[in-house]
């Protein structure tokens, strides 16, 4: 059975480094790539986001089935870090999905992920710590994004909180 670590935190909080030291501590790594290059900064991004890895990882790139990605691997992975939660729900919203089939797809994604042998570091963005958005869609987001960030917090056994690049444990036992 996994054991699930959750990282949170805002933009720019070092979620996405401090997820990378820990899957670097392991020898086979999946790296589940949610985003999509819609536009030149976003593909500039992505591009960065590829060198900061092990040449020797294996990247996935899903943008909205992870559960059934997660169903056609291997066991082989030591360790499946996935990045990021809030793209992925994003990724979702936008194609129409509604709040309980995001919700059931969540689930579906921690059902395979506790079937691996190895360890899972899921990222998001925490969501909640700003203004309520002006417009009806990020505030859809937003709720649903809120709701997803507590589920997986909920069913995993570490949960990290990411500011200024330091990592805040949040759930779980041992030392940062």
């Amino acid at each position: 059975m996994s054991k699930i670590t959750f990282i949170l935190g805002g933009a720019r909080s070092g979620k996405s480094t401090y997820a990378l030291e820990l899957a670097k501590k392991h020898k086979d790594v999946a790296f589940i790539a949610t985003g999509q290059g819609r536009d030149l900064e976003m593909k500039e991004r992505i591009k960065l986001h590829k060198k900061s890895r092990p040449r020797h990882w294996q990247t996935f790139e899903e943008a909205k089935d992870v559960a059934g990605m997660l169903a056609s691997m291997d066991n082989k992975f030591d360790c499946i870090v996935i990045d990021c939660l809030t793209l992925l729900v994003s990724n979702l919203l936008l194609a129409k999905d509604n709040h309980k089939t995001i919700e059931a797809k969540i689930d579906r994604m921690l059902e395979h992920l506790r079937k691996k042998k190895g360890q899972a570091i899921i990222v998001s963005n925490e969501v909640g710590l700003g203004v309520v958005p002006a417009n009806k869609l990020a505030r859809d987001f937003r709720d649903i994004a809120g709701k997803i960030n507590q589920i997986v917090a909920n069913r995993a056994d570490e949960v990290f909180f990411m500011a200024s690049g330091l990592p805040c444990r949040i759930k779980g036992k041992g030392r940062v």
